[in-house]
This record gives C-alpha cells, structure tokens and sequence, in this order.
C-alpha cells in the first residue's frame, strides 16, 4: 500500500507563510470598508450569535447547542446564519444606519467558495429604497477593490472589472437570454406555477418528480444563468420572482417580482439585498410555508422567532443586504479559494 501523503498543519510556519498575503490583504480590505461606512454615517452594532431561530429559508441548515440555566433547565438555540434578526430588531429599536462584519454559521456548506464558518458583512439603511442599497453594494465592493489595488478580478478563468459599469439585468430577462424561459408566464398572483415550470424547463434539467417550482428555479439558475453573470463587469440582478423573495417585499408595480438582488462578480455571487418587508403577517406566512418544506424534505423544522416577527410589525421602511466579506476579500486579494484568506480553517480540518 502506497505511503500517504504528509500534510503539514495550517499553522506550520511554510504554509502560514503562504497565506500571509492574503490575509494582509483581508485587514486592509477591513479596514477600507469601516472607514467607508463611518463616512456614510454608519453605526457599527455586534449582535448575538446564540440565537431562537437561526433562519427560516428550505435549504438554511445551521449548528444547534444548548443553554443550561442555574435550575438544570435546558433551552435550545442555534448558531445564527446571519445576524438579520437582529439587526431588523435594532432597526424597530429606532437605528438608521447600520452594518455588523457577523461571524455567521452553516451546516452543510463546504467547498472553494464555502465554510461552515464565515464572516457575513451585513448593513441597513431605514426609509431608503433598496437602489440606494443596491449603490451601496457597488461602493463597497469597488471599496475592497481599491484598497487592494487589484484591477480586474478573476476565479476559475473568468475575469470582471469591479470599476467598470455594472450590468443591471432582471431575473426574468436572464431566463429569457440564457434559458429561453419566459419566468414571469410561470407565476400567477405571486406563486410559482411548478407544471408550467417543469414544461419549460424540459431538456434543459433534470426534473425529479418531487421538484418544487423553487426547486426548477434553482436548477436552471445554478446550471444555465450563474455561469454567465460578472463576466467582465458586476451583474446586478434583480427583480426576483415573488416565490423567492424570502424576507423581501413584492413590487407594489408588479406583484410578481420582489425588490430582490444579487451582486456578481466573476461567475461568484457575493451579495443579497432585499427592500425589506415590513409585513409581520405575510413574513409569518412564508416562513411556516418554508418550514412546512424543510420538514417535508429533512425531517426537521427550525422554530420562529416571535419576537423577530413582532420587530417586522414595528420597523420602518428599510432596506438591507448581506455580503460575502470573505468571498469579497477572496476576489480582491486576487486568491483561490476562500480559505486562504481566513485566519483559522474551519475546526477540525488540518
């Protein structure tokens, strides 16, 4: 039987070396984009990380734990998947701007562009549409570029101009340019039409008979439009269909879309902004419809958050959007993968 190879520790002093630039580069690109939101008139806020309900989206899977208080009960909570909730909170408690670079958990998440332990750069701003968000996005990331000095970004042969023009492109376009899907003709009253999908969808993915209409979206998504976004310049997409609007609010224009968005850069997706819904009811509707699928497909539902809920009621109009900081740290240091731009891999890896 061959000898295996040796692999030295991450914390050997050749392999340290090594990722020593990259994670130089990540306290520069820290320390540019603080500087940008307190010229903005940003708060910096630190939320909880131990948390009630650690999100309530299908395929979200977070760590779980449990408190013991000083009578031996026991309560159990999760390690949050971002730090939303609270920061939604904070924003009915009467903050207006405000970011938090949240160190976020998920299960079942691992791979050149995935931790189950990462830093999430997330930031709200009250009574702003969520263009003025989506302008934000672009200062930021052209923020990382800069202080970097990196010109043009690149992973896995693709290559993108963080200076140049962004691409503003609809969700339903996209479909239509790279799928030959008319989207928008699969949802009705705000629910996506599954039948109508999966005949659109015919030979261009695989359809498993328990698909869902999210399930069909996802797939064509990931397989015929992600390829093509960010290349050469950021994709801005937009406009997603009101079935994956998640904690966003539907166009008031057109109840089939919400006002969601992407940020892309080089085939990566780095962030996800949303005009936030301010609808404790609707909120409550789409989360137990969420959970009702977790269940179904993973045995499993996580609980919701009532006082988040009862926050959603309270805060003002708002707008927010959840950043990738190391996938954005990964781009303008010019690295590979993301964990050569993180201090410590993932516990339990050498």
């Amino acid at each position: 039987m061959p000898a295996q190879p040796v692999i030295s520790p991450w914390w050997s002093a050749s392999r340290h070396a090594d990722r020593r630039p990259f994670l130089a580069a990540r306290g520069v690109v820290t320390r540019a984009l603080r500087a940008w939101f307190d010229e903005q008139g940003f708060t910096e806020v630190e939320t909880g990380i131990l948390q009630v309900s650690p999100g309530n989206e299908t395929h979200l899977h977070a760590p779980a734990t449990e408190l013991t208080g000083a009578d031996g009960s026991r309560a159990r909570r999760y390690l949050r998947t971002s730090p939303e909730f609270a920061c939604k909170k904070l924003l009915a408690a009467g903050e207006s701007r405000i970011f938090e670079l949240a160190r976020v958990f998920r299960d079942r998440e691992r791979g050149d562009l995935h931790l189950p332990e990462f830093t999430m750069l997330e930031w709200y701003r009250a009574n702003a549409d969520y263009d003025v968000i989506m302008a934000d996005t672009i200062a930021v990331i052209r923020g990382a570029a800069q202080a970097t000095g990196i010109g043009e970004f690149s992973f896995r042969g693709r290559r993108a101009d963080p200076f140049a023009e962004p691409e503003l492109l609809t969700v339903a376009a996209a479909f239509a340019r790279y799928a030959g899907i008319d989207l928008l003709a699969t949802v009705t009253k705000g629910e996506g039409d599954r039948a109508a999908l999966a005949e659109a969808a015919k030979g261009k993915v695989r359809i498993a008979a328990d698909d869902t209409w999210s399930d069909l979206f996802s797939k064509i998504l990931v397989e015929h439009i992600e390829p093509h976004l960010g290349q050469g310049r950021l994709t801005v997409l937009c406009e997603y269909p009101a079935p994956e609007a998640a904690l966003a609010r539907v166009k008031q224009t057109d109840p089939r879309v919400a006002e969601r968005f992407e940020v892309y850069a080089c085939g990566v997706e780095l962030a996800n902004g949303f005009g936030e819904l301010t609808d404790a009811a609707e909120q409550r509707r789409r989360f137990d419809e969420s959970m009702d699928e977790k269940l179904r497909r993973y045995g499993e539902r996580y609980p919701i958050d009532e006082d988040f809920l009862a926050a959603v009621g309270a805060m003002p109009p708002a707008s927010g959007v959840a950043l990738g900081f190391d996938r954005l740290v990964m781009l303008a240091a010019g690295a590979v993968r993301i964990d050569q731009v993180v201090w410590t891999p993932p516990a339990g890896e050498p």
